[in-house]
């Protein structure tokens, strides 16, 4: 009897489990079929930057359903939704929607249908995620107060979108956060893994063209000509020296010439030849030298070459630039105690801040009293991980026409982290 008795109690126990589960837990577990359903059907119909139409009537449907107010067409194709919920602190939300023109090599059942298109940065999950968070929030209005914005952003991909919606009116339109933030999806952490650098997160991009003068000639008469290729050839070589002898070593750069174009045939010198270079860095001091030195190097090796100073090198920056993204520190540390309390310490790590751009940027750079944090969720999947024995070399990164995160392992993880997150900065 008393061996039955223990019996019916331990049964007991495991029946009573599920209900002493965390809620959110079960709840985001409970709608992961639907987000998978809905992600799948994103990353096999991905659409380019400011051409989301079908990504952002998706999302704004999904919002207007839980209960948010909801405009469309912000800044292009940009979506807002707000859900008002009595006193308190604004928190802004994000999701960028936009795909990549990159042929996608999968291998994926539901891989995408649009030819030379592809969700290659998993914007997709982001996506998914940020409708679940949206169900979660709406659900749990009892347990928050305050405003949430949520926000779905075209144009991440050429750092354009983000400034379009504030030009819109993002911040003046609707309710102005006193908080932001947002995930991406990583391919160098392993899936369900969250990934938070306190600080400087995302690079300044910048892309400089510099026209390179010369006179042309024969291949053959080299001595009649003055010729653009040796002297681009030159600048190509000095501006390696910019990082590695003019910046603080434990400062970081790069400077990239990742274009070099010139003449049409074997033994015809070109007038002309053309460079494209992308830089990046983090503060702004660095950004200038490095910029200011690709000019006077351009100038300085065209002197040498013999040009006239009606014929020195034309260098031209592009309007369109990322300016790095930093985490303050405040909502940061924050936010790795409380993910730390609920996912454990071994699914929190400290990451490093990559040269890769974001224009999450602008939404802290565009009133600096607002705290910002931008942080990663890891996506890829254990097995292969494990055969990489964490090698990230090894595995396809994000841009890549192999990237296939493990979508329901980041999608369930973004949203009970982004909805932690939520809840705590909106808590009664």
């Amino acid at each position: 009897m008393k061996k039955l008795t223990s019996l019916l109690a331990l049964s007991a126990a495991c029946i009573a489990t599920p209900s002493q589960a965390d809620p959110l837990e079960q709840a985001v577990k409970a709608d992961l079929p639907s987000l998978t359903a809905i992600y799948r059907d994103l990353h096999a119909n991905p659409e380019l930057s400011f051409k989301e139409g079908r990504s952002a009537g998706i999302m704004a449907a999904e919002a207007k359903k839980a209960g948010f107010e909801v405009t469309t067409g912000v800044g292009g194709t940009g979506v807002v939704a707000v859900l008002r919920n009595g006193p308190g602190p604004v928190l802004l939300l994000r999701a960028d929607m936009d795909a990549l023109p990159v042929t996608e090599q999968t291998g994926l059942p539901y891989a995408s249908k649009t030819p030379g298109v592809m969700h290659a940065c998993g914007h997709d999950t982001h996506m998914a995620s940020w409708i679940g968070t949206a169900r979660r929030m709406a659900a749990m209005k009892a347990d928050w107060s305050g405003t949430l914005v949520m926000i779905g952003q075209p144009a991440e991909e050429i750092g354009s979108g983000a400034r379009a919606m504030l030009k819109d009116g993002l911040y003046t339109r609707f309710p102005k956060p006193s908080t932001v933030i947002a995930f991406h999806d990583s391919a160098a952490l392993p899936a369900g893994t969250i990934g938070i650098v306190d600080g400087y997160a995302m690079a300044n991009v910048d892309s400089v063209d510099i026209v390179v003068k010369g006179e042309g000639g024969h291949g053959a008469y080299p001595h009649l000509a003055k010729d653009p290729i040796v002297i681009a050839s030159r600048i190509v070589s000095t501006l390696q020296t910019l990082i590695s002898r003019e910046i603080d070593p434990l400062e970081s750069g790069v400077v990239t010439v990742g274009s070099f174009q010139a003449g049409t045939k074997h033994n015809i010198i070109p007038p002309e030849a053309h460079l494209q270079i992308t830089v990046r860095s983090y503060k702004p001091e660095v950004r200038q030298h490095l910029l200011d030195g690709i000019a006077r190097i351009a100038k300085g090796e065209a002197i040498a070459g013999g040009m006239p100073d009606d014929k020195l090198p034309v260098v031209t920056l592009a309007d369109q630039r990322t300016p790095a993204t930093f985490n303050t520190h405040e909502i940061t540390a924050r936010m790795t105690d409380v993910f730390t309390a609920r996912f454990g310490k071994d699914r929190v790590v400290p990451a490093r801040a990559q040269m890769g751009g974001e224009d999450f940027s602008e939404y802290y750079l565009a009133d600096t009293s607002i705290q910002a944090l931008l942080l990663w969720v890891g996506g890829v999947r254990k097995d292969k991980w494990d055969a990489a024995g964490g090698d990230i070399t090894k595995l396809p990164s994000i841009h890549s026409p192999f990237w296939a995160p493990d979508a329901d392992a980041v999608i369930s993880t973004a949203v009970e982290a982004m909805t932690t997150a939520a809840l705590t900065v909106l808590k009664k």
